[in-house]
């Protein structure tokens, strides 16, 4: 009888999470390769549903402004891409090979702008440089006036700089840090230059991340529509020109065509970097020794003077469009003021929305994505489902904010769509966020879960313990880390996303970053900039809190995690 029970218990156990696993396939099916494939039909079909095949692509082509949209995007990412990942490249070599002092400083501040939304960064560029800012008036007169041509690329190029500037220094950060020091003590030995050791030891050790951190900023810059929408003015870039078609002229099937030429390059990222990450692993092995710098004092005072300089840009930015929230009416009345903060906190408005949206987005996203990771890492049933789990989980890193909005519109805007009841409130805008920033969450958890030994898992399929005790009584611990950070991803990327949502959210829900749009569009700079900066405190404050309660649990769990490590 109790050999029958125990054989009853393994059954179900494995029933449950073979379910599961199909369950969870299946949700992201769903809710990314059903609105994927409506995309791409609504691009090859009229209004009508008659297949038309590329005649939206040939009239796109055919449309001289419309070309030069993708030109003027290509133009742009291109440039944005060369300086961002030489400043990124640079900052990131000066904190990991070189003795300066405050990396821990520098390092935060290169960071700063990942808690902002991508339109932060043009209101700043025009409190300095539009036709009242700082420096274009000299100080209001105190000092020669300083000009650009701010409201066309320079201010997108500027600005997205500024957007795609972490993302490259983290990077090439990691790329960095994981370099065999042997090489460098053989090119030593051979009497090889400093140079010639850069180019031939320093350049091949860390190009998948330089490669994999060209791709990224191109495709963040390509993809981008805070930026081009605050400081473009006539100049016109692919992401504004989807937002136009759908949202100005209702033209849903050039809309369509438009999101799949935003989707290629996203597409040849995401393959080149699946492709790079696998041949990667084959640079540092269980031999190598980490990298230690030599005393020069030369150096560390040229990259201080790096850091310092890039640091003050990036903190000034942030903190010219903190002082024009707080000036009451800029350039005429500099006294300072929290006017432009009133009603932000009154009733159901847009910061308020923003909250529930990325708390909801948070705490939902987090479950599910920790719940799957667990189910694709530690569990044995339906390999050929498992791996097809985890291709769907990798897909939405190809996808674009602007594209999965656009897809999301086609797909639960339909009367006949049994979700079509989600449309228009909170919970699609929480869907959206969810697979927006599914795949970086789901890679962070199956990099926790691998750390785990699995004797845990079969220690409790020995001795019959249901799996989901296992689960949240020892794999939920251990990974708690993990799952803060995942939270607190979710959460920060809720707050400042503007593009994923823009064509999704009803008029009773506009979140924060979307409003920031909407007041630039009607000249409020500095309730807009005041917006911004509500952002940045709430992501401030829930980072440093989630930061705190991780350490703490860390001290608890290292001792295991050291063992596991070694």
């Amino acid at each position: 009888m109790d050999s029958l029970l125990k054989q009853l218990k393994r059954t179900t156990n494995g029933w449950s999470q073979n379910v599961l696993i199909l369950m969870m396939t299946l949700a992201l099916v769903i809710s990314i390769l059903l609105p994927l494939g409506e995309l791409l039909w609504r691009a090859v079909t009229d209004t009508d549903g008659s297949f038309i095949g590329l005649a939206h692509f040939v009239q796109y082509f055919t449309t001289p402004a419309l070309v030069a949209s993708l030109w003027n995007s290509i133009q742009v990412s291109t440039a944005t891409t060369l300086i961002a990942v030489t400043l990124g490249f640079g900052f990131a070599y000066a904190l990991e090979r070189s003795n300066i002092r405050g990396k821990w400083f520098f390092r935060a501040i290169a960071l700063l702008p990942l808690f902002a939304p991508s339109m932060l960064h043009g209101l700043s560029l025009i409190y300095l440089f539009g036709n009242q800012g700082l420096l274009s008036t000299g100080l209001f007169g105190l000092l020669p006036e300083f000009r650009i041509p701010l409201y066309g690329p320079v201010g997108i190029i500027m600005a997205e700089v500024l957007y795609t500037f972490p993302q490259a220094f983290l990077m090439m950060s990691i790329a960095l840090s994981s370099s065999d020091f042997r090489l460098y003590e053989a090119a030593d030995t051979l009497g090889a230059s400093k140079w010639r050791t850069f180019l031939t030891v320093t350049v091949p050790s860390v190009k998948f991340g330089l490669i994999g951190a060209i791709f990224v900023c191109f495709v963040l810059t390509f993809t981008d529509f805070g930026a081009p929408k605050v400081v473009g003015g006539q100049f016109n870039v692919l992401a504004t020109d989807l937002y136009k078609q759908v949202i100005g002229q209702q033209n849903m099937q050039m809309g369509s065509a438009v999101g799949v030429l935003l989707l290629i390059p996203a597409v040849i990222s995401f393959v080149v970097d699946r492709v790079f990450q696998r041949k990667q692993s084959g640079w540092i092995s269980a031999k190598s020794t980490p990298y230690r710098i030599a005393r020069n004092k030369s150096r560390d005072t040229l990259f201080y003077m790096l850091c310092l300089t890039i640091s003050a840009v990036i903190l000034g930015i942030i903190l010219v469009a903190i002082y024009g929230s707080l000036v009451n009416v800029w350039p005429y009345d500099l006294s300072i003021s929290f006017a432009h903060y009133k009603g932000f906190f009154e009733g159901a408005g847009p910061f308020t929305n923003s909250l529930l949206i990325a708390f909801g987005s948070a705490a939902i996203g987090t479950f599910l994505t920790f719940i799957f990771a667990y189910l694709i890492e530690k569990t044995r049933g339906y390999p050929a489902l498992r791996q097809a789990g985890y291709f769907l989980s990798m897909l939405p890193m190809a996808l674009p904010g602007l594209v999965l909005g656009l897809i999301y519109v086609f797909f639960f805007n339909n009367p006949n769509q049994p979700l079509h009841s989600l449309y228009g409130t909170i919970w699609i805008l929480i869907l959206c966020n969810i697979v927006h920033f599914y795949s970086v969450s789901f890679l962070t958890m199956t990099s926790s879960l691998k750390k785990l030994d699995s004797e845990f898992e079969a220690a409790s399929e020995s001795m019959n313990v249901p799996w989901y005790k296992t689960l949240f009584r020892v794999t939920v611990p251990l990974s708690l880390p993990a799952i803060l950070e995942v939270f607190i991803y979710y959460f920060i990327n809720s707050m400042v996303t503007v593009s994923a949502i823009i064509f999704l959210y009803a008029p009773d829900l506009k979140p924060a970053a979307v409003a920031i749009v909407s007041m630039e569009d009607s000249g409020d700079i500095a309730p807009a900039a005041a917006m911004s900066t509500l952002i940045i405190i709430a992501n401030l404050l829930l980072r440093t809190g989630v930061m705190w309660v991780s350490r703490k649990w860390r001290r608890k769990t290292e001792g295991y995690l050291k063992r596991q490590d070694d």
